[in-house]
């Protein structure tokens, strides 16, 4: 008898898909085991980053707790079991329970969720869109709300297109100006910027600058040149305050293709520094100099992301950001704010629409769809109130909208309620718990990867194709694979038939590979072949970010409206509604760290060693006005819940502010996340509010009034 075969031993090139850094990683292997993962030194754009995140990457593949095969749940509840099934078995089962809700009453009682893992994975950039386009729902929501619509909605009403999102040239600019973002932490978002924190040393050894505005002095604040504390959901008034001082003293230098500069002016004349000042506790003389340093600086780039995005302001901050780009001269500018010319260019050639706003509205609540998407602050209310296009099935690709939603605990409840529910998930997590069937897709190191959005999005051009690390098992389906198959059973039994053209255009889009398709796509962009990146898996270098505007422009003129009006009508809403807090009330900020990507990396046992990082900041004057210790357990409570948590003082808050982390909570029944359910912590969207909203729809979950008092007065002991 022969000695088995040994597995690969040797060295394979990775990328990390766990956030928007998209870093390369040299991964060593022995007999088909990961033995380490570290950076790759040749990569055009991580250039040997690596953060903990990706470190971990293997232990996703290995977790024992991990989905491998499809599986139905049997009863409900504490009482609930799990059976593996086949897979035509559960794709068939899962086909039946969609087709059957849409049969029974109309093509709108299904309801879609999206995750955010899926912008992360080549096959649901190609195939999980195309699979939700068959089902022409509009119950249709996504991570994207509680995220970035705010980005996407003012880059569609200025550039014409949602995602034509001017990205910071941080390797050559002077002049960093931060709002509301912590890049050390997050590795940069709508801004692919590996090795950022390199890159704000290089920056800082030029004799450039980086200021950061945050409620708390978060990781990139402490390395920042200059760092003030600005109250939650006042950033709108500072940031429109700079633009009117880059007016009112002759600073702005537009480019020539604006229009409406004098309409801008009229709209924000009330704006002043010192009306900023009043709301915001950033002074008046701090709100002129930053705009006058900005205005004079060889080259700035201003930037925000989710501290600005998740507020009820958060489209009015980022057309604020804009503007002082665009004012400042420093739009489509070396140095400045420049758009990526990415190898797949999905702006260019059509893979996403350019945007619509209000073309329908949610049925319950009249809230407007941007995108083809409905706010998921009203997810909840479309599956419990009844009438015609009641949400009775619901179908979640790779999301956990119980922990990442507002209100969730509320919308657990709803998932509960419903006729049918299936998810594509390769965890039993909160949120699938409630599905019916869960089909797991295959990992990371398992399936070729190329990043469709983030190369859109990078500081520097660049391409990289990376082939699977791993052989799929035999039985196991990528995630493609069985969006192809959910679309063809359902859609089969769904008894409202589309014209046999559409059929068959649908049939062949989902018939191609990922694969296939990247390699098309290349083709047609002519910077880079399929050829070319195979024989490079450490990616092709296409060069620094350049001037393109304004012909790259998605406008019909080819010119941008400073004074959009959507924008500038809801003015009237930041003038008469800025949240001020009532006596003893506080307001509540989210938070991420490096080792988290929002509510996935949990299981993972390697990131959460060290000092626990579940705990709610709170400044220490605001304990001590309260009579509460550092590290007494308290109640903190919203207009729509309460948790409890123990409180840790911190001078990194600003009085007046409180913090809790995103992502955590897991000490839930009937899911099986064995490490994440003993990480402490409580979920935060159990205290936002739906009700909370920006005009694009995104949810406002930063500045939430909240309360904080004492439980317990003594140290709340911490896990080892």
């Amino acid at each position: 008898m022969s000695a088995p075969s040994a597995g690969f031993t040797g060295t394979k090139h990775g990328v990390c898909n766990l956030c928007e850094a998209i870093c390369g990683l040299k991964i060593s292997i022995a007999n088909d085991v990961v033995t380490s993962i570290r950076g790759n030194d040749e990569d055009p754009l991580s250039r040997g980053h690596i953060c903990p995140k990706g470190v971990a990457l293997a232990d996703i593949y290995t977790d024992p707790d991990r989905l491998r095969r499809p599986v139905r749940r049997t009863g409900t509840g504490a009482d609930a079991t799990w059976t593996e099934i086949s897979w035509d078995e559960a794709l068939d089962a899962v086909a039946d329970g969609l087709a059957k809700a849409v049969n029974e009453n109309d093509k709108n009682a299904l309801g879609i969720y999206v995750g955010n893992p899926n912008a992360h994975s080549l096959g649901s950039m190609t195939h999980g869109f195309e699979l939700i386009k068959t089902f022409k729902t509009r119950n249709k929501f996504s991570a994207s709300s509680v995220d970035q619509i705010p980005h996407m909605y003012v880059g569609m009403l200025q550039f014409g297109h949602q995602l034509l999102l001017p990205v910071a040239d941080i390797d050559r600019t002077s002049y960093f100006l931060v709002f509301g973002a912590n890049p050390v932490a997050s590795n940069g978002s709508l801004m692919t910027v590996p090795d950022f924190p390199n890159r704000v040393r290089d920056l800082k050894a030029r004799g450039g600058q980086m200021v950061v505005f945050d409620p708390r002095r978060t990781e990139t604040a402490k390395v920042a040149t200059e760092h003030h504390f600005i109250r939650p959901a006042s950033d709108a008034v500072v940031l429109l305050a700079m633009v009117n001082t880059l007016l009112s003293e002759n600073l702005a230098t537009p480019p020539s293709y604006v229009d409406n500069l004098d309409a801008l002016q009229a709209a924000i004349a009330e704006f002043t520094p010192e009306y900023a000042a009043s709301v915001s506790g950033v002074d008046a003389e701090t709100i002129r100099r930053v705009a006058r340093e900005f205005a004079a600086a060889d080259g700035a780039a201003a930037y925000g992301r989710m501290g600005l995005s998740t507020q009820g302001f958060g489209s009015i901050c980022q057309w604020a950001i804009n503007l002082l780009n665009l004012l400042s001269g420093n739009f489509d500018r070396v140095g400045g704010v420049l758009f990526p010319e990415p190898a797949i260019d999905v702006v260019k050639n059509g893979l996403l629409s350019s945007g619509h706003f209000d073309v329908w509205r949610s049925r319950v609540r009249g809230m407007p769809e941007f995108g083809g998407e409905l706010p998921v602050s009203v997810f909840r209310e479309e599956i419990d109130t009844p009438g015609e296009g009641q949400i009775k099935a619901v179908l979640t690709l790779a999301g956990n909208p119980v922990l990442s939603t507002p209100d969730g605990r509320r919308l657990s409840e709803s998932f509960a309620g419903l006729d049918f529910m299936a998810s594509v998930d390769i965890y039993l997590n909160e949120t699938t718990r409630h599905a019916d069937v869960i089909l797991p897709p295959t990992t990371a190191l398992e399936r070729d990867h190329y990043d469709l959005v983030f190369h859109a999005l990078s500081v520097r051009n660049t391409a990289r194709f990376t082939p699977a690390v791993f052989e799929k098992e035999p039985d196991a389906l990528h995630d493609w694979e069985i969006f192809q198959q959910i679309a063809a059973r359902t859609n089969a039994r769904i008894n409202a038939k589309k014209p046999l053209l559409q059929r068959v255009s649908e049939r062949v889009r989902m018939s191609m590979s990922p694969t296939l398709m990247v390699t098309l796509l290349l083709a047609l962009g002519r910077k880079t072949s399929m050829k070319q990146l195979r024989q490079h898996p450490e990616g092709v270098d296409l060069g620094e970010l350049r001037p393109t505007m304004p012909k790259r422009l998605g406008t019909k003129d080819k010119r941008i409206d400073l004074a959009p009006a959507p924008l500038v009508a809801d003015l009237d809403r930041l003038r008469s509604t800025l949240p001020v807090p009532a006596e003893g009330e506080l307001v509540l900020i989210g938070r991420r760290h490096k080792q988290d990507c929002n509510s996935w990396t949990h299981n993972l046992e390697r990131l959460h060693r060290g000092k626990p990082r579940h705990q709610l900041l709170m400044n220490p004057a605001d304990l001590a006005a309260r009579g509460i210790t550092d590290g007494a357990l308290v109640r903190i409570t919203s207009r729509v819940g309460s948790v409890e948590i123990d409180v840790a003082a911190a001078d990194d808050m600003m009085p007046g502010v409180v913090s809790l982390p995103h992502g955590y909570g897991h000490q839930v029944g009937g899911t099986r996340m064995g490490h994440a359910s003993g990480v402490a912590g409580v979920s935060i969207n159990d205290l936002t509010d739906p009700e909370r909203l920006d005009v694009s729809g995104n949810a406002a979950l930063s500045g939430v009034p909240v309360t904080v008092e004492a439980l317990v007065t003594e140290k709340v002991p911490q896990p080892a």
